[in-house]
């Protein structure tokens, strides 16, 4: 698959629209940049978008609009061909004085999260079943909407996410309200598949 750069995706692009600014994130001034990957198809239409890194309130707002984002068709020898890129995008809040924002405003606002919990997860592993380690980010509803591998085998990553999407959890929560939040799990992966030596 072709791996595109910003600048050469962002030249295809034909509809990007921002996400809105999360609200629980103004209210607690939370400021940065989400990097996330995108697998664009021959036809233009983002299949597949992965957070790298970023605020999990803004991740979040960022995958909520990527599903709409459009592309020129990449045509390589004739052919239209997939990409792979990433995107860097900045939220910021504009103040006419600096000075109002608290200097510890993320770190102060993580304190106050209480973090995703597994309700209803893995049965009881085998002692010898392999390991994979998954991040995830947990939505407001308690969904898995994005999730990457931390340790494990990568030919074990989909049957693992497959294990998660079966589980339940309860959201991360700020006072009343719940909130988007990451959450790093271990997934025992029950007969994996066998490796075929040729």
């Amino acid at each position: 698959m072709t791996v595109l750069d910003a600048k050469e995706s962002s030249s295809l692009a034909l509809r990007q629209d921002l996400p809105g600014y999360p609200p629980v994130a103004r209210l607690n001034y939370i400021e940065g940049l989400v990097h996330a990957q995108l697998v664009v198809s021959p036809t233009g239409e983002v299949t597949r978008a992965h957070v790298l890194d970023g605020n999990p309130l803004l991740a979040e707002a960022l995958l909520s609009v990527i599903p709409q984002w459009r592309y020129r068709p990449l045509v390589s020898n004739g052919r239209r061909t997939p990409f792979i890129t990433v995107v860097e995008i900045r939220f910021s809040l504009h103040y006419a004085d600096p000075s109002f924002v608290p200097p510890n405003a993320e770190s102060d606002f993580r304190r106050q999260v209480k973090p995703p919990e597994v309700l209803a997860g893995p049965e009881k592993p085998a002692s010898n079943d392999p390991v994979v380690r998954l991040h995830l980010l947990i939505d407001r509803e308690g969904k898995v909407i994005d999730s990457s591998l931390l340790k494990g085998s990568v030919m074990l990553l989909e049957q693992a996410k497959g294990i998660v999407r079966k589980w339940s959890f309860r959201p991360a929560h700020w006072g009343a309200l719940c909130v988007p939040w990451y959450l790093d799990v271990n997934v025992h992966v029950n007969n994996p598949p066998s490796r075929v030596v040729s």
